[in-house]
Order: C-alpha cells, then sequence, then structure tokens
C-alpha cells in the first residue's frame, strides 16, 4: 500500500481509537459526544459524497496533494466547526455544500490539474460550510470536544477512502480504472445539481 494512504487510514484509525477511548472513562465527556459527531457526516448524502471526492481528487493529483488535500479540509472544517458553536453566522451554507459536491465531483470527472496549494484552497474553501453545519447541528447535550472529534474521524476515514479507492483504480494498467473515477466523479457532480435542486 502507498505509504500516505497507509498514513492517512492508520491516522484515522488511531483517532477513533483515542477517541472512543476518552469517552469510555467515568465522567470524562458526553458518552453521544463522538457518537453523534461521528455520524452526522455519515447522515448526509451531501457530505458523503464531499468527502469521498476530496480523497478521489487528492490521489488523482498525486504527490504530496495526496494528504495536503485531505489535511486543508479537515482543518478548515475544524474552523468553520468552530464559527458553528460559537454562532457565528455564514451564508449560504446549504449552496456551499451542494456546490462542494458539483464542484469536486467535476474536478474529478474532468481530472482538472491544478497546483497543491490551489487545491487545498479549494477544498478548504468548501470545508468551512461542511464544518459550520456539523458545529450549527451539535445537540446540546453533546460534549463539545468528543463531538468535534468523531465528526473529524468520521472525515478523515471517508477521505482515506476517497484516496485509496483512487490510488487502487488509477495505478491499473488500463485505462478503465482511471474512466472509473472520472465517471464516479461525473455522477456525483449531477448529484450534486440534484441536491441543491432539491431533487434528491
Amino acid at each position: 500500500m502507498n505509504r500516505p494512504v497507509f498514513r492517512l487510514l492508520t491516522g484515522a484509525t488511531f483517532l477513533m481509537l483515542m477517541a472512543g477511548a476518552a469517552e469510555a472513562h467515568v465522567g470524562i465527556g458526553d458518552a453521544s459526544g463522538f457518537s453523534h459527531g461521528f455520524l452526522h457526516p455519515l447522515g448526509g448524502l451531501d457530505h458523503i459524497l464531499a468527502m469521498v471526492l476530496v480523497g478521489l481528487y487528492a490521489a488523482q493529483l498525486g504527490g504530496r496533494a495526496v494528504w495536503l488535500v485531505p489535511a486543508s479540509f479537515v482543518c478548515l472544517m475544524i474552523a468553520g466547526g468552530g464559527l458553528g458553536v460559537a454562532g457565528v453566522s455564514v451564508p449560504f451554507i446549504e449552496l456551499g455544500i451542494g456546490l462542494s459536491v458539483v464542484v469536486l465531483g467535476a474536478a474529478v470527472a474532468f481530472g482538472f490539474r491544478i497546483a497543491p496549494a490551489a487545491a487545498m484552497a479549494l477544498v478548504g474553501f468548501f470545508a468551512i460550510f461542511h464544518g459550520h453545519a456539523h458545529g450549527t447541528e451539535m445537540p446540546e447535550t453533546a460534549a463539545s470536544l468528543a463531538y468535534g472529534a468523531g465528526f473529524v474521524a468520521a472525515t478523515a476515514l471517508l477521505h482515506a477512502l476517497g484516496v485509496a479507492g483512487g490510488l487502487v483504480l488509477g495505478r491499473q494498467s488500463t485505462a478503465g480504472g482511471q474512466m472509473l473515477v472520472r465517471c464516479a466523479g461525473g455522477a456525483a457532480s449531477l448529484a450534486g445539481v440534484a441536491l441543491i435542486t432539491g431533487i434528491l
């Protein structure tokens, strides 16, 4: 397995195990905080698609982008989550989330080649919307740190799955694997349009 992919998977697993262990101690946090946070990104098609697409796009770009692009998303998602928890208003949250699926899906479908820094800025911009949604929808009974650890862990796992899938398919000797990745990006982009328009 490629080292960056292994690191992403290991990091996601480590984070989930550590957060789960912290919640197992009596009197530390809210037992529902981590689980609510972990399940939140998995509860919406828009979140799942965007986070897997970040991984697929990072794999397409290759090199340092394999880990820099997902890391940028996670960091700025945390910042967006902090804004949400603090009650700071960010306009067009749902539109931003929907557009993230459309734009990232199109980037994968057409194989847009941009510098890692530009890709980090692109996914980071959309991550703020996703993070804000996580923060504002946090249950009042959930412990904020545990909740945050949960949605970070789920996000990292979805990124890792996207990266792993993109690298495995991209390494196939025929063009079939790369075409499959591009078709997945196109389908996701169309799903994003459907989400924005309310069809899905």
